[in-house]
């Protein structure tokens, strides 16, 4: 054999991973190899892999009799939709997939290089974890990847896709990375498995109760997508990558602008009966261009809603309250939700467009014993600190503390529209007025007819846009069908914005 015939062996041992009968066991789990999955996201022949000759060094528990293909981690550079990215794929057929020194170096220098490049990276993780027998050598990869997570935070945008099980300190990496995308019933991610669970508290769980996708998109929060296939998921991807910058010193892609008449559906969209919900989904989506909302985080935390679209073909991010669903309260995770998606445009050049139609922060012990002042705070923090244009659209209810919380001009909006329908107040009209003309009200003959009587003056007085338009907290009133034209013309003028902040080496936000 000849050295050109032995590279081509060498080659078809690596392409193989674990072997044809590995690889018929995945299909049958429902899951693609790890190499399918690369084919399937990147730009057809631009993959251009990295380390594939990368072996293992180990001899501990025979492990220098085994050969692990590529160590079990695909690692390369490639395009999507002609953009450069830069992907890791596990590779469950090798060795469970498992992470051991020298697939942690792999990740690692895949890692250096996207940095290097300013490129999204992409990591499909499919792994069952630590490679026991490699030891404390396996620890040490997790932790250099965890560094290099946290160093390219907020630098490139990281993409972790949950393609099979993520156990153990595994699902710290994809849990700093900007976005989790997880795959219905063959996705899992856990600290500790059911087993651990059992022996030590005696429950009983299975791995999809656990940490599977549908888990983590509604409960945890620690995922952000949820696809019902690998092809799915894919799409998804590509779509949310269409919205980035490829590093945090370039604009978002910008589209084509769009031309769209004012919608004067919105006029009535808002009901007279404040008791009455409407849909927030379906005012962003009539102000947006068409088709192009991405809703993120779409299961969890449903009073609030937040995703990208584009606006006259510029990438935005899109904060608003979901009346439909607690009247859009803000509580402990709507508020961390936000708090984190804000931070993540703010980041990455993206304009922050917040609707706001809330009656305050939920009350309730459950609330205040699990820190809603601490949680609550970081959506105030992460407004304030956010240098992106800023525009607020107040469409009704506007209250307290969560009002000041939601993009208000006190915390650097930089324009913000009110609706008519808006109401900017302490708190809404029954209760403020239950308070201030309790005793008119216990001492009337007629104490009901005083009640609504009361209401009614202090709706009047104050549950409109008109007072603080008065004092320059809102900027204009807008009828809701012109709520378009004045974001395409305020995202046009706020392209130039440039704003300093104090020098310091990071701010202390009240994790």
């Amino acid at each position: 054999m000849n050295k050109n015939e032995d590279l081509l062996k060498r080659r078809e041992i690596i392409r193989l991973g674990g072997g044809e009968e590995k690889i018929k066991k995945q299909h049958e789990a429902g899951k693609l190899t790890a190499r399918e999955r690369i084919d399937l996201l990147l730009d057809e022949g631009t993959f251009i892999e990295i380390d594939d000759h990368v072996k293992h060094r180990s001899t501990y528990f025979g492990l220098d009799k085994k050969v692990f293909p590529a160590d079990g981690v695909v690692t390369g550079l490639g395009k999507i939709n002609g953009r450069n990215v830069a992907i890791f794929s596990q590779d469950f057929t090798v060795q469970g997939g498992s992470l051991g020194e020298m697939h942690a170096k792999k990740i690692a220098k895949i890692q250096d290089m996207a940095m290097k490049l300013g490129i999204p990276i992409i990591g499909i993780n499919d792994s069952g974890g630590a490679r026991i027998q490699e030891g404390v050598d396996s620890l040490y990869g997790y932790g250099e990847i965890f560094y290099r997570n946290t160093m390219a935070s907020g630098v490139i945008p990281q993409i972790t896709v949950i393609a099979g099980p993520c156990a153990g300190g595994a699902v710290y990496s994809p849990a700093i990375t900007d976005f989790v995308l997880m795959v219905d019933k063959t996705s899992k991610m856990f600290i500790t498995g059911p087993e651990v669970i059992k022996a030590v508290t005696g429950e009983n769980v299975t791995q999809e109760a656990l940490g599977g996708a549908l888990v983590h998109n509604s409960k945890s929060g620690v995922a952000h997508f949820m696809a019902k296939d690998e092809k799915e998921m894919v799409e998804m991807v590509k779509k949310l990558l269409s919205y980035l910058p490829s590093n945090n010193m370039e604009e978002p892609p910008l589209s084509e602008p769009v031309e769209l008449q004012a919608d004067p559906s919105l006029n009535t969209i808002v009901p007279e009966d404040a008791h009455k919900p409407y849909d927030m989904l379906e005012v962003i989506r009539r102000v947006v261009d068409p088709n192009s909302f991405f809703e993120v985080h779409s299961k969890f935390a449903r009073s609030m809603i937040v995703g990208f679209a584009r606006i006259n073909g510029r990438s935005v991010g899109i904060v608003a309250n979901q009346p439909k669903v607690l009247a859009g309260v803000l509580d402990i995770d709507s508020s961390d939700k936000a708090a984190r998606f804000i931070r993540f445009l703010d980041s990455f050049n993206i304009p922050i467009i917040t609707f706001v139609d809330t009656p305050g922060f939920l009350p309730g012990t459950s609330q205040e014993y699990g820190g809603i002042i601490r949680h609550g705070a970081k959506l105030l923090y992460a407004y304030s600190e956010a240098s992106v244009p800023k525009i607020t659209v107040i469409t009704h209810k506007a209250y307290g503390g969560a009002y000041i919380a939601m993009g208000s001009k006190h915390l650097g909006a930089d324009l913000v529209l009110a609706w008519p329908s808006a109401e900017v107040a302490v708190m809404g009209a029954e209760g403020a007025a239950n308070i201030i003309f309790r005793k008119e009200i216990k001492a009337s003959k007629e104490p009901e007819k005083t009640r609504k009587e009361k209401i009614k003056e202090y709706s009047d007085a104050f549950s409109n846009p008109y007072v603080a338009a008065s004092r320059g907290y809102v900027d204009t009133v807008i009828l809701p069908s012109e709520t378009r034209k004045y974001l395409v013309k305020g995202l046009e003028t706020l392209a130039t914005k440039a704003e300093s902040k104090p020098s310091k080496k990071h701010g202390n936000i009240p994790l």
